[in-house]
C-alpha cells in the first residue's frame, strides 16, 4: 500500500490592519544623541547658555497697563460729563448774572509834586454795586482792590471793604485811594497839558475776591475784574470832577 504523503500548503493569514508609516524622529543621515532626541538637545545647550525663551508675564503686564490706561480714560471722561451736567443744572436753577458796577462819583482830594519830584495823589470815588441775581449771594473778600490810571502810570488805589451782598441787591461804596508815582514833574506836565483841552482820560480798575453763594452751596474764592475806562473835565484838588464819559466792562476769573 503506497504510502500517501501529505502536501503541506501554506495558508494564507487573514488581512491585517495596514501599519502606518511614520516619518522618523530624527533626519536621516543625522546622528541620534546619547541623550536622546538631538532637538532636545539643542534646547538644552540653549538654556544653558542663557538663551531663556520671552516670559508671556511681560506681554501680560502690558496688556494689563493697556487696560488700566484704558479704565482711567473712561473715568476720567465719565467724571469731566458730570461736572458738565451738574453746572448745566446749577446754570439752569440760579441762572447766575455777573454783578454790575457803576462810577457815581470822583473827588480829587489832593495832586501836588512833592520835592523829591514824586506826584502824590489822593482821591476819593463813589460806586454802586448791583447784584442782578435773585437765587446767588456774594461774598466780597479781604485784598480787593480799586486803582486810578493814567497812561499805564498808576496814580492811586484804594482797598475795597468786606461785606456780603445778598440777592437783588443794591450797595453804595465810597473808597478812598492814595498813591505815589515816580518821575512825577512829567507826569504832572501831562496832566496839566492835558486838563487844558478839558478831557482827561482815566483808567478805572477792580480787583475783587469774592465767593458766590448758590443756596447752601459756597463756592471757593474767585475774582471779579472790572475796568472804567473814564473821562473828566478837570483834576482840580478839593473840586468835584464831572464825569464826561464812561465805558465798563466785566469778567469771571477762576
Amino acid at each position: 500500500m503506497a504510502d500517501h504523503h501529505h502536501r503541506v500548503h501554506p495558508v494564507r493569514e487573514p488581512d491585517s490592519p495596514a501599519r502606518p508609516i511614520t516619518s522618523p524622529l530624527v533626519p536621516p543621515g543625522s546622528a541620534v544623541s546619547e541623550k536622546g532626541n538631538p532637538l532636545n538637545a539643542a534646547a538644552h545647550r540653549r538654556w544653558n547658555h542663557g538663551l531663556v525663551p520671552t516670559e508671556p508675564s511681560k506681554s501680560w503686564r502690558r496688556s494689563s497697563c493697556c487696560r488700566c490706561l484704558c479704565w482711567t480714560f473712561c473715568l476720567l471722561f465719565l467724571l469731566i460729563i458730570a461736572i458738565g451736567i451738574a453746572a448745566g443744572v446749577l446754570y439752569l436753577i440760579f441762572q447766575p448774572k455777573l454783578p454790575k458796577y457803576s462810577i457815581n462819583s470822583l473827588r480829587i482830594l489832593s495832586l501836588r509834586l512833592n520835592t523829591d519830584m514824586t506826584l502824590y495823589a489822593r482821591f476819593r470815588v463813589n460806586i454802586t454795586a448791583e447784584n442782578p441775581n435773585e437765587k446767588i449771594g456774594i461774598y466780597y473778600k479781604h485784598g480787593g482792590q480799586l486803582s486810578v490810571w493814567y497812561n499805564s502810570e498808576k496814580l492811586c488805589s484804594g482797598s475795597l471793604p468786606r461785606f456780603y451782598q445778598g440777592h437783588d441787591n443794591v450797595t453804595q461804596l465810597k473808597v478812598d485811594m492814595m498813591g505815589r508815582t515816580k518821575s512825577g514833574n512829567t507826569l504832572m506836565a501831562a496832566l496839566q497839558e492835558q486838563q487844558n483841552t478839558g478831557r482827561i482820560p482815566l483808567d478805572l480798575k477792580v480787583q475783587a475776591p469774592v465767593a458766590i453763594k448758590f443756596g447752601r452751596l459756597k463756592t471757593r474764592k474767585v475774582r471779579i475784574l472790572g475796568e472804567c475806562l473814564l473821562v473828566v473835565d478837570s483834576l482840580s484838588s478839593n473840586y468835584s470832577v464831572s464825569i464826561k464819559a464812561s465805558n465798563c466792562g466785566y469778567r469771571l476769573k477762576l
